[in-house]
């Protein structure tokens, strides 16, 4: 294909070969440059008609930066024909730049971006959802909606949720404080118990934890009474924790020569409820205890405390491989030390939709666990991992991002299976 075809595009660096071939030798441009800046002008001349005028905010004579402009807008016109002209032609007329395109989607004019955190202003709403991202707004606009819409009530009794997976990176951390938070948000009384040695849920809530720190660790070790290792988390009213620290690496052990070792924590729940009666406090709607990537002493006392059982399942092949494990020791846990626990809440986490292996297994854990799994799922969400950098839940962090939406869902119903 010819080089001058209107149609073809000429790559830069042949655009760039042509300009400089044609120009005068180093010496000579430098001498005019010289002479130009000891004699400056006084009059400028008058441009000519042959003369192509500068446009406004561009060097003279910068025809590669008109060149590449005019590739990178997609002209029909050669880069060579951009290029300062041979002596015998004539100058290409720039093409007019197509007009800005035209935003479809009301929430993008208005400014709203999902997970930014910045609310649309007001103005006309449109009911177009023909791009992906005006489909996703409007779906999260009437998830929105739909969760407004409901009343959220007390439950009847305390309800004690234990968050274990004895695989790691599921989610269990994350899971239970942005539960909690999301209960606590709507005016329920909850209580987060760290016993992972890790302390994640702990910084997550804002809550200091370090070595020379009251934590759950007294409580179990030294019988020190819950409530003097309380902490109220800064960023949400109505929630308290109980901070675990490093000491708790060491409980597994300390606690196999102790009386009623798998009962401990149980027996400081029960004291601490007691302990509110008598000082006139209300009592607490939920106790969520988020649990180390294991199956030693500290899960065991975390199930025998619990009544019910929340397991984060992350949408990957190997989340499924170790949940009979799991099973299989809860039911080991029903028939020795307590028979009131039960699976009660199956969480979908890290769920990326545009990949056939997550919505297998969403549909394998649906098929064998259908009353136990819930509908909301938690996607992959940047916001959810940058909150506890922030030393915050991602329902503090950003209310309106997707992360935030999915895991107020996810307490919803966790809470009206209370009445149900």
């Amino acid at each position: 294909m010819s080089s001058t075809d209107p149609g073809q595009r000429v790559p830069t660096f042949a655009s760039l070969s042509s300009f400089l071939s044609g120009r005068r030798p180093a010496a000579d441009r430098q001498a005019e440059v010289r002479t130009r800046v000891q004699t400056p002008e006084t009059t400028s001349p008058e441009p000519t008609a042959t003369e192509a005028a500068p446009a406004p905010g561009r060097f003279e004579g910068s025809a590669v930066a008109t060149g590449i402009e005019a590739t990178a807008n997609g002209s029909a016109a050669t880069a060579s024909s951009a290029v300062a002209p041979a002596v015998d032609e004539q100058p290409a007329e720039a093409p007019t730049p197509a007009p800005p395109a035209v935003v479809s989607s009301p929430a993008i004019a208005a400014g709203s971006v999902p997970g930014s955190g910045v609310a649309a202003a007001a103005g006309p709403q449109s009911s177009d959802e023909s791009t992906p991202l005006a489909r996703q707004l409007a779906n999260e606009n009437r998830r929105r909606e739909r969760l407004k819409a409901k009343d959220v009530k007390r439950p009847p009794a305390t309800r004690y949720l234990t968050v274990s997976n004895q695989k790691g990176g599921v989610g269990k951390t994350t899971t239970a404080v942005n539960i909690a938070a999301a209960l606590a948000r709507a005016g329920l009384n909850v209580l987060v118990v760290d016993i992972d040695p890790q302390g994640n849920a702990s910084t997550a809530l804002g809550i200091p934890h370090s070595a020379d720190v009251d934590s759950i660790y007294d409580v179990l070790l030294d019988d020190v009474p819950l409530a003097d290792v309380l902490v109220p988390c800064p960023d949400v009213d109505n929630l308290l924790c109980a901070p675990a620290t490093i000491h708790l690496a060491g409980a597994e052990i300390e606690l196999v020569s102790l009386v009623a070792r798998e009962q401990r924590l149980r027996r400081a729940l029960d004291q601490y409820e007691t302990h509110r009666a008598d000082t006139g406090q209300e009592r607490l709607d939920y106790v969520i205890i988020d649990c180390p990537p294991s199956l030693g002493l500290l899960t065991v006392n975390a199930f025998v405390a619990a009544r019910e059982v929340v397991i984060p399942i992350q949408c990957e092949y190997y989340a499924l491989e170790g949940l009979s494990q799991l099973l299989n020791n809860i039911s080991m846990i029903q028939k020795h030390l307590n028979s009131s626990l039960e699976v009660s809440t199956i969480l979908l986490t890290m769920y990326d939709g545009r990949t056939n292996l997550a919505a297998q297994v969403a549909a394998e854990v649906r098929e064998h666990f259908p009353h136990q799994v819930l509908d909301a799922v938690i996607p992959r969400s940047v916001r959810i991992s940058e909150a506890p950098s922030y030393q915050q839940t991602v329902i503090t962090y950003d209310p309106s991002s997707s992360g935030a939406l999915s895991y107020q869902e996810a307490a919803t119903e966790i809470n009206e299976r209370a009445s149900a």
